[in-house]
């Protein structure tokens, strides 16, 4: 049996394909036309941001599974999957940690301007204390949008660590333990000094963060978003920074032209190229429930994270 291999992952993960009789084929790049063309043949496939779109559905003549290597699935056409009898799973969670770890970083960052104090020492322009007012988290309020895996290790980190009060926005989600649900999103952003999104994007969460909901934002809070660049209206966001309405934000996800544009140019804004669950433990995790997830649909059962096929 064959597994093919859209993007990098961690050699543990391939390691365990050959364990069990499965060899892995190795797309040399994500381009659909490269998928379609190394799919004949392949009973499996495991793919990242690159997806499966229909036209490699429709060269995959032995295609049974396909797993996204990580939470997103929004590249992998779903409704062609089921028109050709192809399970969809996901691997949620595995990438929680490292990605909750970047967002208090991000968090920490934006509240002590560190990147912009970086680069005028290394400049030369030296005085940058003297010249910024910087913050601290310590005992604020912060709202955490989403509470999955992410969102709510975040909300314990910033508990824990810093004592803060966080509350909570997440309509889906029933039970918050001990944590404050927001009564609802706009009240959450007038008291919130960080606010931290970690919501899958969708038509009702697209530019969740706008010019009017920014507007009730409490002046001089920060913005987190490792989540989807789509919740962010950034052109919203840049004029709230411009006018110091917002304090700072922490971006590791954006529009593909953000960092070259007047969003990139800010000194308030810290651009992270996807580093969330880049991590080397949040790869192998992420690898090996990948390939699990082959094994399982292989076997003839239906992953927990099925995404289809009822």
């Amino acid at each position: 049996m064959k597994c093919l291999i859209v993007q990098p992952v961690h050699e543990e993960g391939l390691e365990l394909l050959r364990q069990n009789g499965i060899e892995p084929v190795i797309c040399p790049d994500p381009s659909m036309d490269t998928v379609a063309a190394l799919a004949p043949g392949c009973e499996s496939c495991i793919t990242r941001n690159a997806g499966f779109t229909e036209q490699a559905f429709a060269a995959a003549d032995k295609l049974k599974v396909v797993v996204v290597h990580g939470a997103g699935h929004d590249a992998v056409d779903k409704e062609s999957a089921t028109r050709h009898g192809v399970l969809v799973c996901n691997t949620p969670g595995a990438n929680a940690q490292s990605v909750s770890e970047l967002a208090l970083g991000l968090a920490l960052s934006a509240a002590r301007l560190l990147p912009a104090a970086d680069r005028e020492e290394r400049a030369g322009r030296f005085g940058f204390r003297d010249r910024n007012q910087t913050l601290e988290l310590q005992g604020k309020t912060a709202l955490v949008v989403g509470w999955g895996h992410t969102g709510s290790r975040l909300g314990e980190m910033l508990r824990g660590a810093l004592d803060m009060r966080v509350l909570v926005h997440s309509p889906s989600v029933k039970d918050l333990g001990d944590f404050e649900r927001a009564s609802s999103l706009e009240a959450g952003l007038a008291e919130a000094d960080l606010i931290s999104l970690h919501t899958p994007l969708r038509p009702e969460t697209r530019h969740m963060i706008n010019k009017d909901s920014l507007a009730l934002v409490k002046p001089g809070a920060i913005l987190v978003n490792t989540a989807r660049a789509g919740l962010v209206d950034e052109a919203a966001l840049l004029d709230a920074l411009d006018k110091r309405h917002l304090f700072a934000a922490g971006l590791d996800v954006y529009e593909e032209d953000a960092p070259l544009g007047a969003l990139g140019r800010s000194d308030r804004v810290i651009l992270a190229p996807h580093l969330g669950g880049a991590t080397e433990e949040a790869m192998r995790r992420i690898a090996v429930a990948s390939v699990e997830n082959v094994l399982t649909a292989l076997s003839g059962k239906r992953p927990a994270t099925a995404l289809n096929l009822d």
